[in-house]
């Protein structure tokens, strides 16, 4: 893409009223647009880092056998008080509305009761089962504070899975694939190594659950780490029983801020009981299912990497998501030099390297700071100096190594690491 056609403008300044770190870099290098607390547009830089993170989770989920659906997020008051879930006492996050017909409907914060609803229409016998369903679908929950950019919204993008199984032994062998799953995404979306899957409390949920936490200063939890022994606990569950469940001690453990960017339930068979949604079993007997729920927070996801990977200068895209792998920069008159960046533009293109080309008649050093500023992995500036040196200057991003680089040479360069 030609930058002169995004039509986008980078900002000196986030607004007034923006606090976190994550959304002002945001804002100001042009992948959201703040509504108001809490409420965010994905702008087209940001659709194509939320397209990349969906797609990695869309390929680990298909892995182990997910379906991927699209639900409503209007949903019926009638299923959600069959659960008690409708209460507000019970789940504090509802947005509901009247229908002009008469009526309340509720905007989905999550749809485990819409979804085991859905699947009484197609499930009967053991043998439909297992069944494993996803959905990437915007919710959304009336929080008391969104003062985290990114990282807490009021609607947001989530990957949401649903797991349908015979029995206990059939869910715990795919709950355990799941969490395996999660952490090949965490490790691809870059955030692996500080990621932790952790034993919690399942809130409006279940009794217990396990999170995935990542080590963010601007984080909103505080857990306990060992990480030779690979444990995790979130305070609310820290307590001398489970130290001792857990056969670790109180001094081999240690105390970080982090970030939720994902979460596992297991509903048992309570679930299914509550909404009548049973199979016969092999001898003809009726029982009730066993429900699983695994959530990924995309957007959030896309908060806490612009909080964790950014310096002084701005963003620091991981690869595997940025919007576009180079950011080709060229200034000055020269129109050979230009002439030249063009060329290598539609190299770049024709071999399948995503480039944001700064054709823009500005100056060098607004196209520089801009650069840094949106966080592409490699800038390559092809100017009469780099010309001077050897070729084209490219810099990667996430290092600030500067190499100079033959321009047949880009290519093999980029490819070949």
């Amino acid at each position: 893409m030609k930058q002169s056609e995004l039509f986008t403008k980078t900002r000196k300044e986030a607004p007034a009223d923006e606090t976190s770190k994550n959304a002002e870099l945001l804002i100001r290098a042009g992948y959201i647009h703040k509504e108001m607390a809490g409420v965010y547009d994905l702008l087209p830089l940001g659709v194509k880092v939320v397209e990349n993170i969906k797609e990695i989770v869309r390929q680990e989920m298909n892995a182990i056998g997910g379906q991927e659906l699209m639900m409503s997020s209007l949903q019926s008051k009638d299923i959600w008080t069959t659960t008690q879930r409708w209460d507000d006492d019970v789940v504090d996050v509802w947005f509901k509305s009247e229908l002009k017909a008469g009526g309340e409907i509720g905007f989905g914060w999550s749809h485990e009761e819409p979804i085991t609803e859905m699947m009484k229409n197609h499930l009967s016998s053991y043998k439909d089962l297992p069944v494993y369903v996803y959905q990437f679908q915007n919710k959304f929950r009336n929080e008391l504070r969104a003062k985290s950019g990114m990282m807490r919204g009021r609607e947001f993008v989530m990957k949401d899975m649903y797991s349908f199984s015979l029995d206990a032994e059939q869910h715990e062998a795919f709950y355990q694939k799941t969490i395996d799953a999660y952490h090949r995404c965490y490790r691809r979306l870059g955030i692996g190594n500080d990621t932790f899957v952790t034993f919690a409390t399942g809130g409006a949920f279940t009794e217990f659950s396990h999170e995935f936490q990542t080590i963010c200063e601007a984080g909103e939890d505080e857990i306990y780490i060992n990480r030779e022994k690979g444990i995790a606990l979130n305070q609310e569950v820290y307590n001398e029983k489970t130290l001792k469940d857990l056969d670790v001690a109180e001094n081999e453990l240690e105390k970080v801020r982090t970030a939720e960017v994902g979460n596992i339930f297991n509903f048992g068979t309570r679930k299914c009981e509550e909404m009548d949604l049973y199979v016969n079993d092999e001898a003809g007997n009726r029982i009730p299912v066993h429900l699983g729920s695994y959530g990924i927070g995309v957007t959030r996801i896309m908060g806490v990497i612009a909080e964790k990977f950014s310096d002084d200068k701005g963003i620091v895209w991981p690869e595997e998501i940025a919007p576009f792998t180079v950011h080709l920069v060229t200034f000055g008159k020269n129109e050979n030099i230009f002439r030249e960046a063009e060329n290598l533009y539609h190299d770049l293109k024709n071999a399948g390297i995503e480039v944001l080309f700064d054709d823009r008649d500005i100056g060098p050093g607004q196209k520089l700071n801009d650069a840094d500023l949106m966080g592409m992995p490699y800038r390559i500036v092809v100017s009469e100096k780099a010309a001077e040196k050897g070729g084209v200057e490219i810099t990667k991003r996430s290092t600030g190594d500067i190499e100079f680089v033959d321009p047949a040479r880009v290519i093999a360069h980029l490819t070949e690491g």
